[in-house]
């Protein structure tokens, strides 16, 4: 009986290994704050999305392309924002069924930051509802395991 097992085990390693080569691998999509906005996409495993097709959608016309282009042999794309449409610009990188969608606010003053541009671009209204949500799940979890002693 023990054999059977090991063998069995043996039949389920070899096979799970086998379809190691064939997983599916996202796409690492950012973009950096130069004179424009530069865009790198690769997938997750470092190799870059070469001639991907790159949409860029204005922010007052978010299902119309309003640049249509590639990326090149490195993974890159710059392109510069009109500065007088403001709000959040939205750029989607595709090849061969992977994508990734970037939303990049552009604010007044042009565009933000990456490491901060999506804190800083939260509403009053947007972070009393989070601060809400975290203080009614903490108040729940505590109901719920003090009844539980209770019974």
């Amino acid at each position: 009986m023990k054999h059977k097992l090991l063998g069995g085990f043996l039949l389920v390693v070899m096979v799970l290994y086998s379809f190691t080569e064939v997983r599916a691998h996202g796409v690492v999509a950012g973009y950096t704050k130069k004179t424009g906005i530069e865009i790198t996409a690769q997938y997750d495993t470092g190799q870059p999305m070469s001639e991907a097709q790159v949409a860029v959608f204005a922010p007052n016309q978010p299902t119309v392309p309003w640049l249509k282009s590639e990326l090149d042999e490195n993974g890159r794309f710059s392109f510069v924002p009109d500065d007088s449409i403001p709000g959040t610009w939205s750029v989607q990188v595709r090849q061969l069924g992977h994508g990734a969608m970037i939303h990049i606010p552009l604010g007044e003053s042009g565009i933000q930051d990456p490491e901060t541009g999506s804190a800083a671009s939260m509403s009053p209204l947007q972070r009393i509802v989070i601060a809400a949500c975290v203080l009614w799940g903490g108040i729940g979890t505590t109901l719920y395991f003090s009844r539980r002693k209770q019974m």
